[in-house]
């Protein structure tokens, strides 16, 4: 305890110093968002969705999930213009809320990013051995499964965290830099996709186009609607953009309308050229592909897959540092979180950190039903930054709102009834895990972070 209170009198921790760097562009925010969304939604889950939930209608379950991202989307963009700070959904929920109700949604977007990453990075494990078995190599078992699935551990898996943390660590410029690289890559693999798809659909294959009724229409929503939570990691980022007011509402709305057409369009498409019984596979996409004899297309495919995956796992890991630094800097949790790097500009002791954690997680335990367990957090912390903008509505009528929601409060009150509809169509045992994660939180919020925080988070 004496030496974290002398490292506090330290300029180290003062203030000024934890200040981020402002350098982000609209159009940096913009691939950001199609880096976060644009990953393992498009390249594993519409698959699984289509066989197993919605069918050839897995289209409308891409459209459902789109609208009540959409309305989420246009609160996102109204809270994040006007209030801002670094935390996203936490920072406007202590602002408009709370600090309980702020603690709560932070805790949430903590369980979002983190295992969000840690499940994208499994993911990307696969389609890299998939790649390296195709070209003759081949990693060992026990090197690619952890201890529960009778290996020891996932080598890939846990090396893709620790690299992009070093990525992350470098600046956030060039984590930007680097995305952009990546977003191209796997824009061009879809390009290509949607070029060959498109002379092979079959109408046949669309039907029965609702095979699973309207509820697995509903249910295939609530699974890909994991395909859409990349957009509010573009709030995450408002502290280092050049020009927020106007530049975070056109990254977040910008990058949801192009990825919900990408979705759209190559679900259609994917259901199209094959019976979606048959789409319930590791890689759909490049396994549908490779089917119709295009091998050079399901490699660039395949690397495309591994493109968007490891852009996803990069913003999950940025936005999940940022909620740290947020919530560090408000007090509600240890200061050392909200340290930035004095030459880079970035909290590195908690990018270090978080990484080296969701590396340890991806390494050793398996995570099947994470897609569910994020979700469900996800539209906990849409439904509170849609009635964030209800609430400062009538609050606070004056402040100033550089970007507003159309049609408050009824694009608010369908985001609201959009995402309860789905989080009510996760299953039991999501739920019970969610309240569990609950649970642990107020223990530490009651425990630390009540008697710690300084209260910086109503000013943000």
């Amino acid at each position: 305890m004496d030496i974290m209170r002398q490292l506090f009198r330290t300029k180290l921790f003062q203030p000024e110093r934890n200040v981020l760097r402002q350098c982000l562009t609209a159009s940096d925010l913009i691939l950001l968002g199609i880096g976060a969304i644009i990953g393992a939604g498009i390249f594993v889950l519409t698959g699984v969705a289509a066989a197993t939930k919605a069918g050839p209608a897995i289209v409308l379950s891409y459209v459902l999930a789109g609208f009540a991202s959409t309305f989420a989307a246009l609160c996102y963009a109204e809270l994040a213009a006007s209030i801002g700070g670094a935390g996203s959904a936490y920072t406007y929920a202590y602002a408009g809320l709370g600090e309980l109700i702020a603690w709560i949604i932070g805790w949430d977007l903590i369980l979002e990013y983190g295992l969000g990453a840690c499940s994208v990075s499994i993911g990307w494990s696969g389609y890299v051995n998939d790649v390296i078995n195709a070209i003759g190599f081949q990693i060992p078992d026990q090197f690619l499964k952890c201890p529960f699935e009778g290996g020891l551990v996932n080598l890939p898996a846990m090396g893709i965290v620790i690299l992009l943390s070093c990525i992350l660590g470098l600046g956030v410029k060039q984590s930007a830099n680097f995305n952009a690289s990546i977003v191209l890559i796997k824009l061009i693999a879809i390009a290509v996709f949607i070029g060959v798809a498109i002379q092979h659909v079959n109408p046949i294959n669309w039907s029965p186009f609702m095979p699973f009724g309207w509820h697995g229409v509903v249910s295939g929503a609530a699974l890909v609607f994991f395909a859409y939570i990349g957009f509010d990691a573009v709030s995450t980022a408002t502290e280092e953009t050049i020009n927020p007011q106007k530049n975070i509402p056109l990254g977040i709305i910008g990058s949801l309308a192009i990825c919900t057409v990408i979705y759209i369009l190559v679900s259609f498409l994917l259901t199209g050229i094959t019976s979606y019984t048959t789409l319930n596979v590791k890689s759909p996409v490049a396994e549908t592909i490779l089917n119709l004899g295009h091998r050079l297309t399901a490699g660039i495919v395949a690397a495309g897959a591994i493109a968007g995956l490891t852009s996803v796992i990069l913003i999950f890991m940025y936005g999940l540092s940022r909620i740290f630094f947020a919530m560090s800097r408000d007090g509600l949790l240890p200061p050392l979180f909200a340290v930035v790097h004095p030459k880079t500009k970035t909290p590195l002791f908690i990018i270090s950190l978080s990484g080296l954690i969701i590396a340890l997680l991806a390494g050793f335990l398996p995570l099947s039903t994470v897609a569910e367990l994020v979700n469900i957090g996800t539209l906990a912390a849409f439904i509170t930054v849609c009635f964030g903008v209800i609430f400062l509505r009538h609050t606070q009528p004056k402040l100033h709102r550089p970007f507003k929601t159309p049609y408050s409060p009824l694009f608010p009150i369908l985001g609201i009834l959009s995402c309860g509809y789905l989080m009510i169509n996760l299953p039991g045992i999501t739920w019970l895990r969610f309240i569990i994660w609950l649970i642990i939180g107020l223990i530490v919020y009651f425990c630390y972070g009540q008697s710690h925080a300084n209260g910086h988070g109503v000013k943000s």
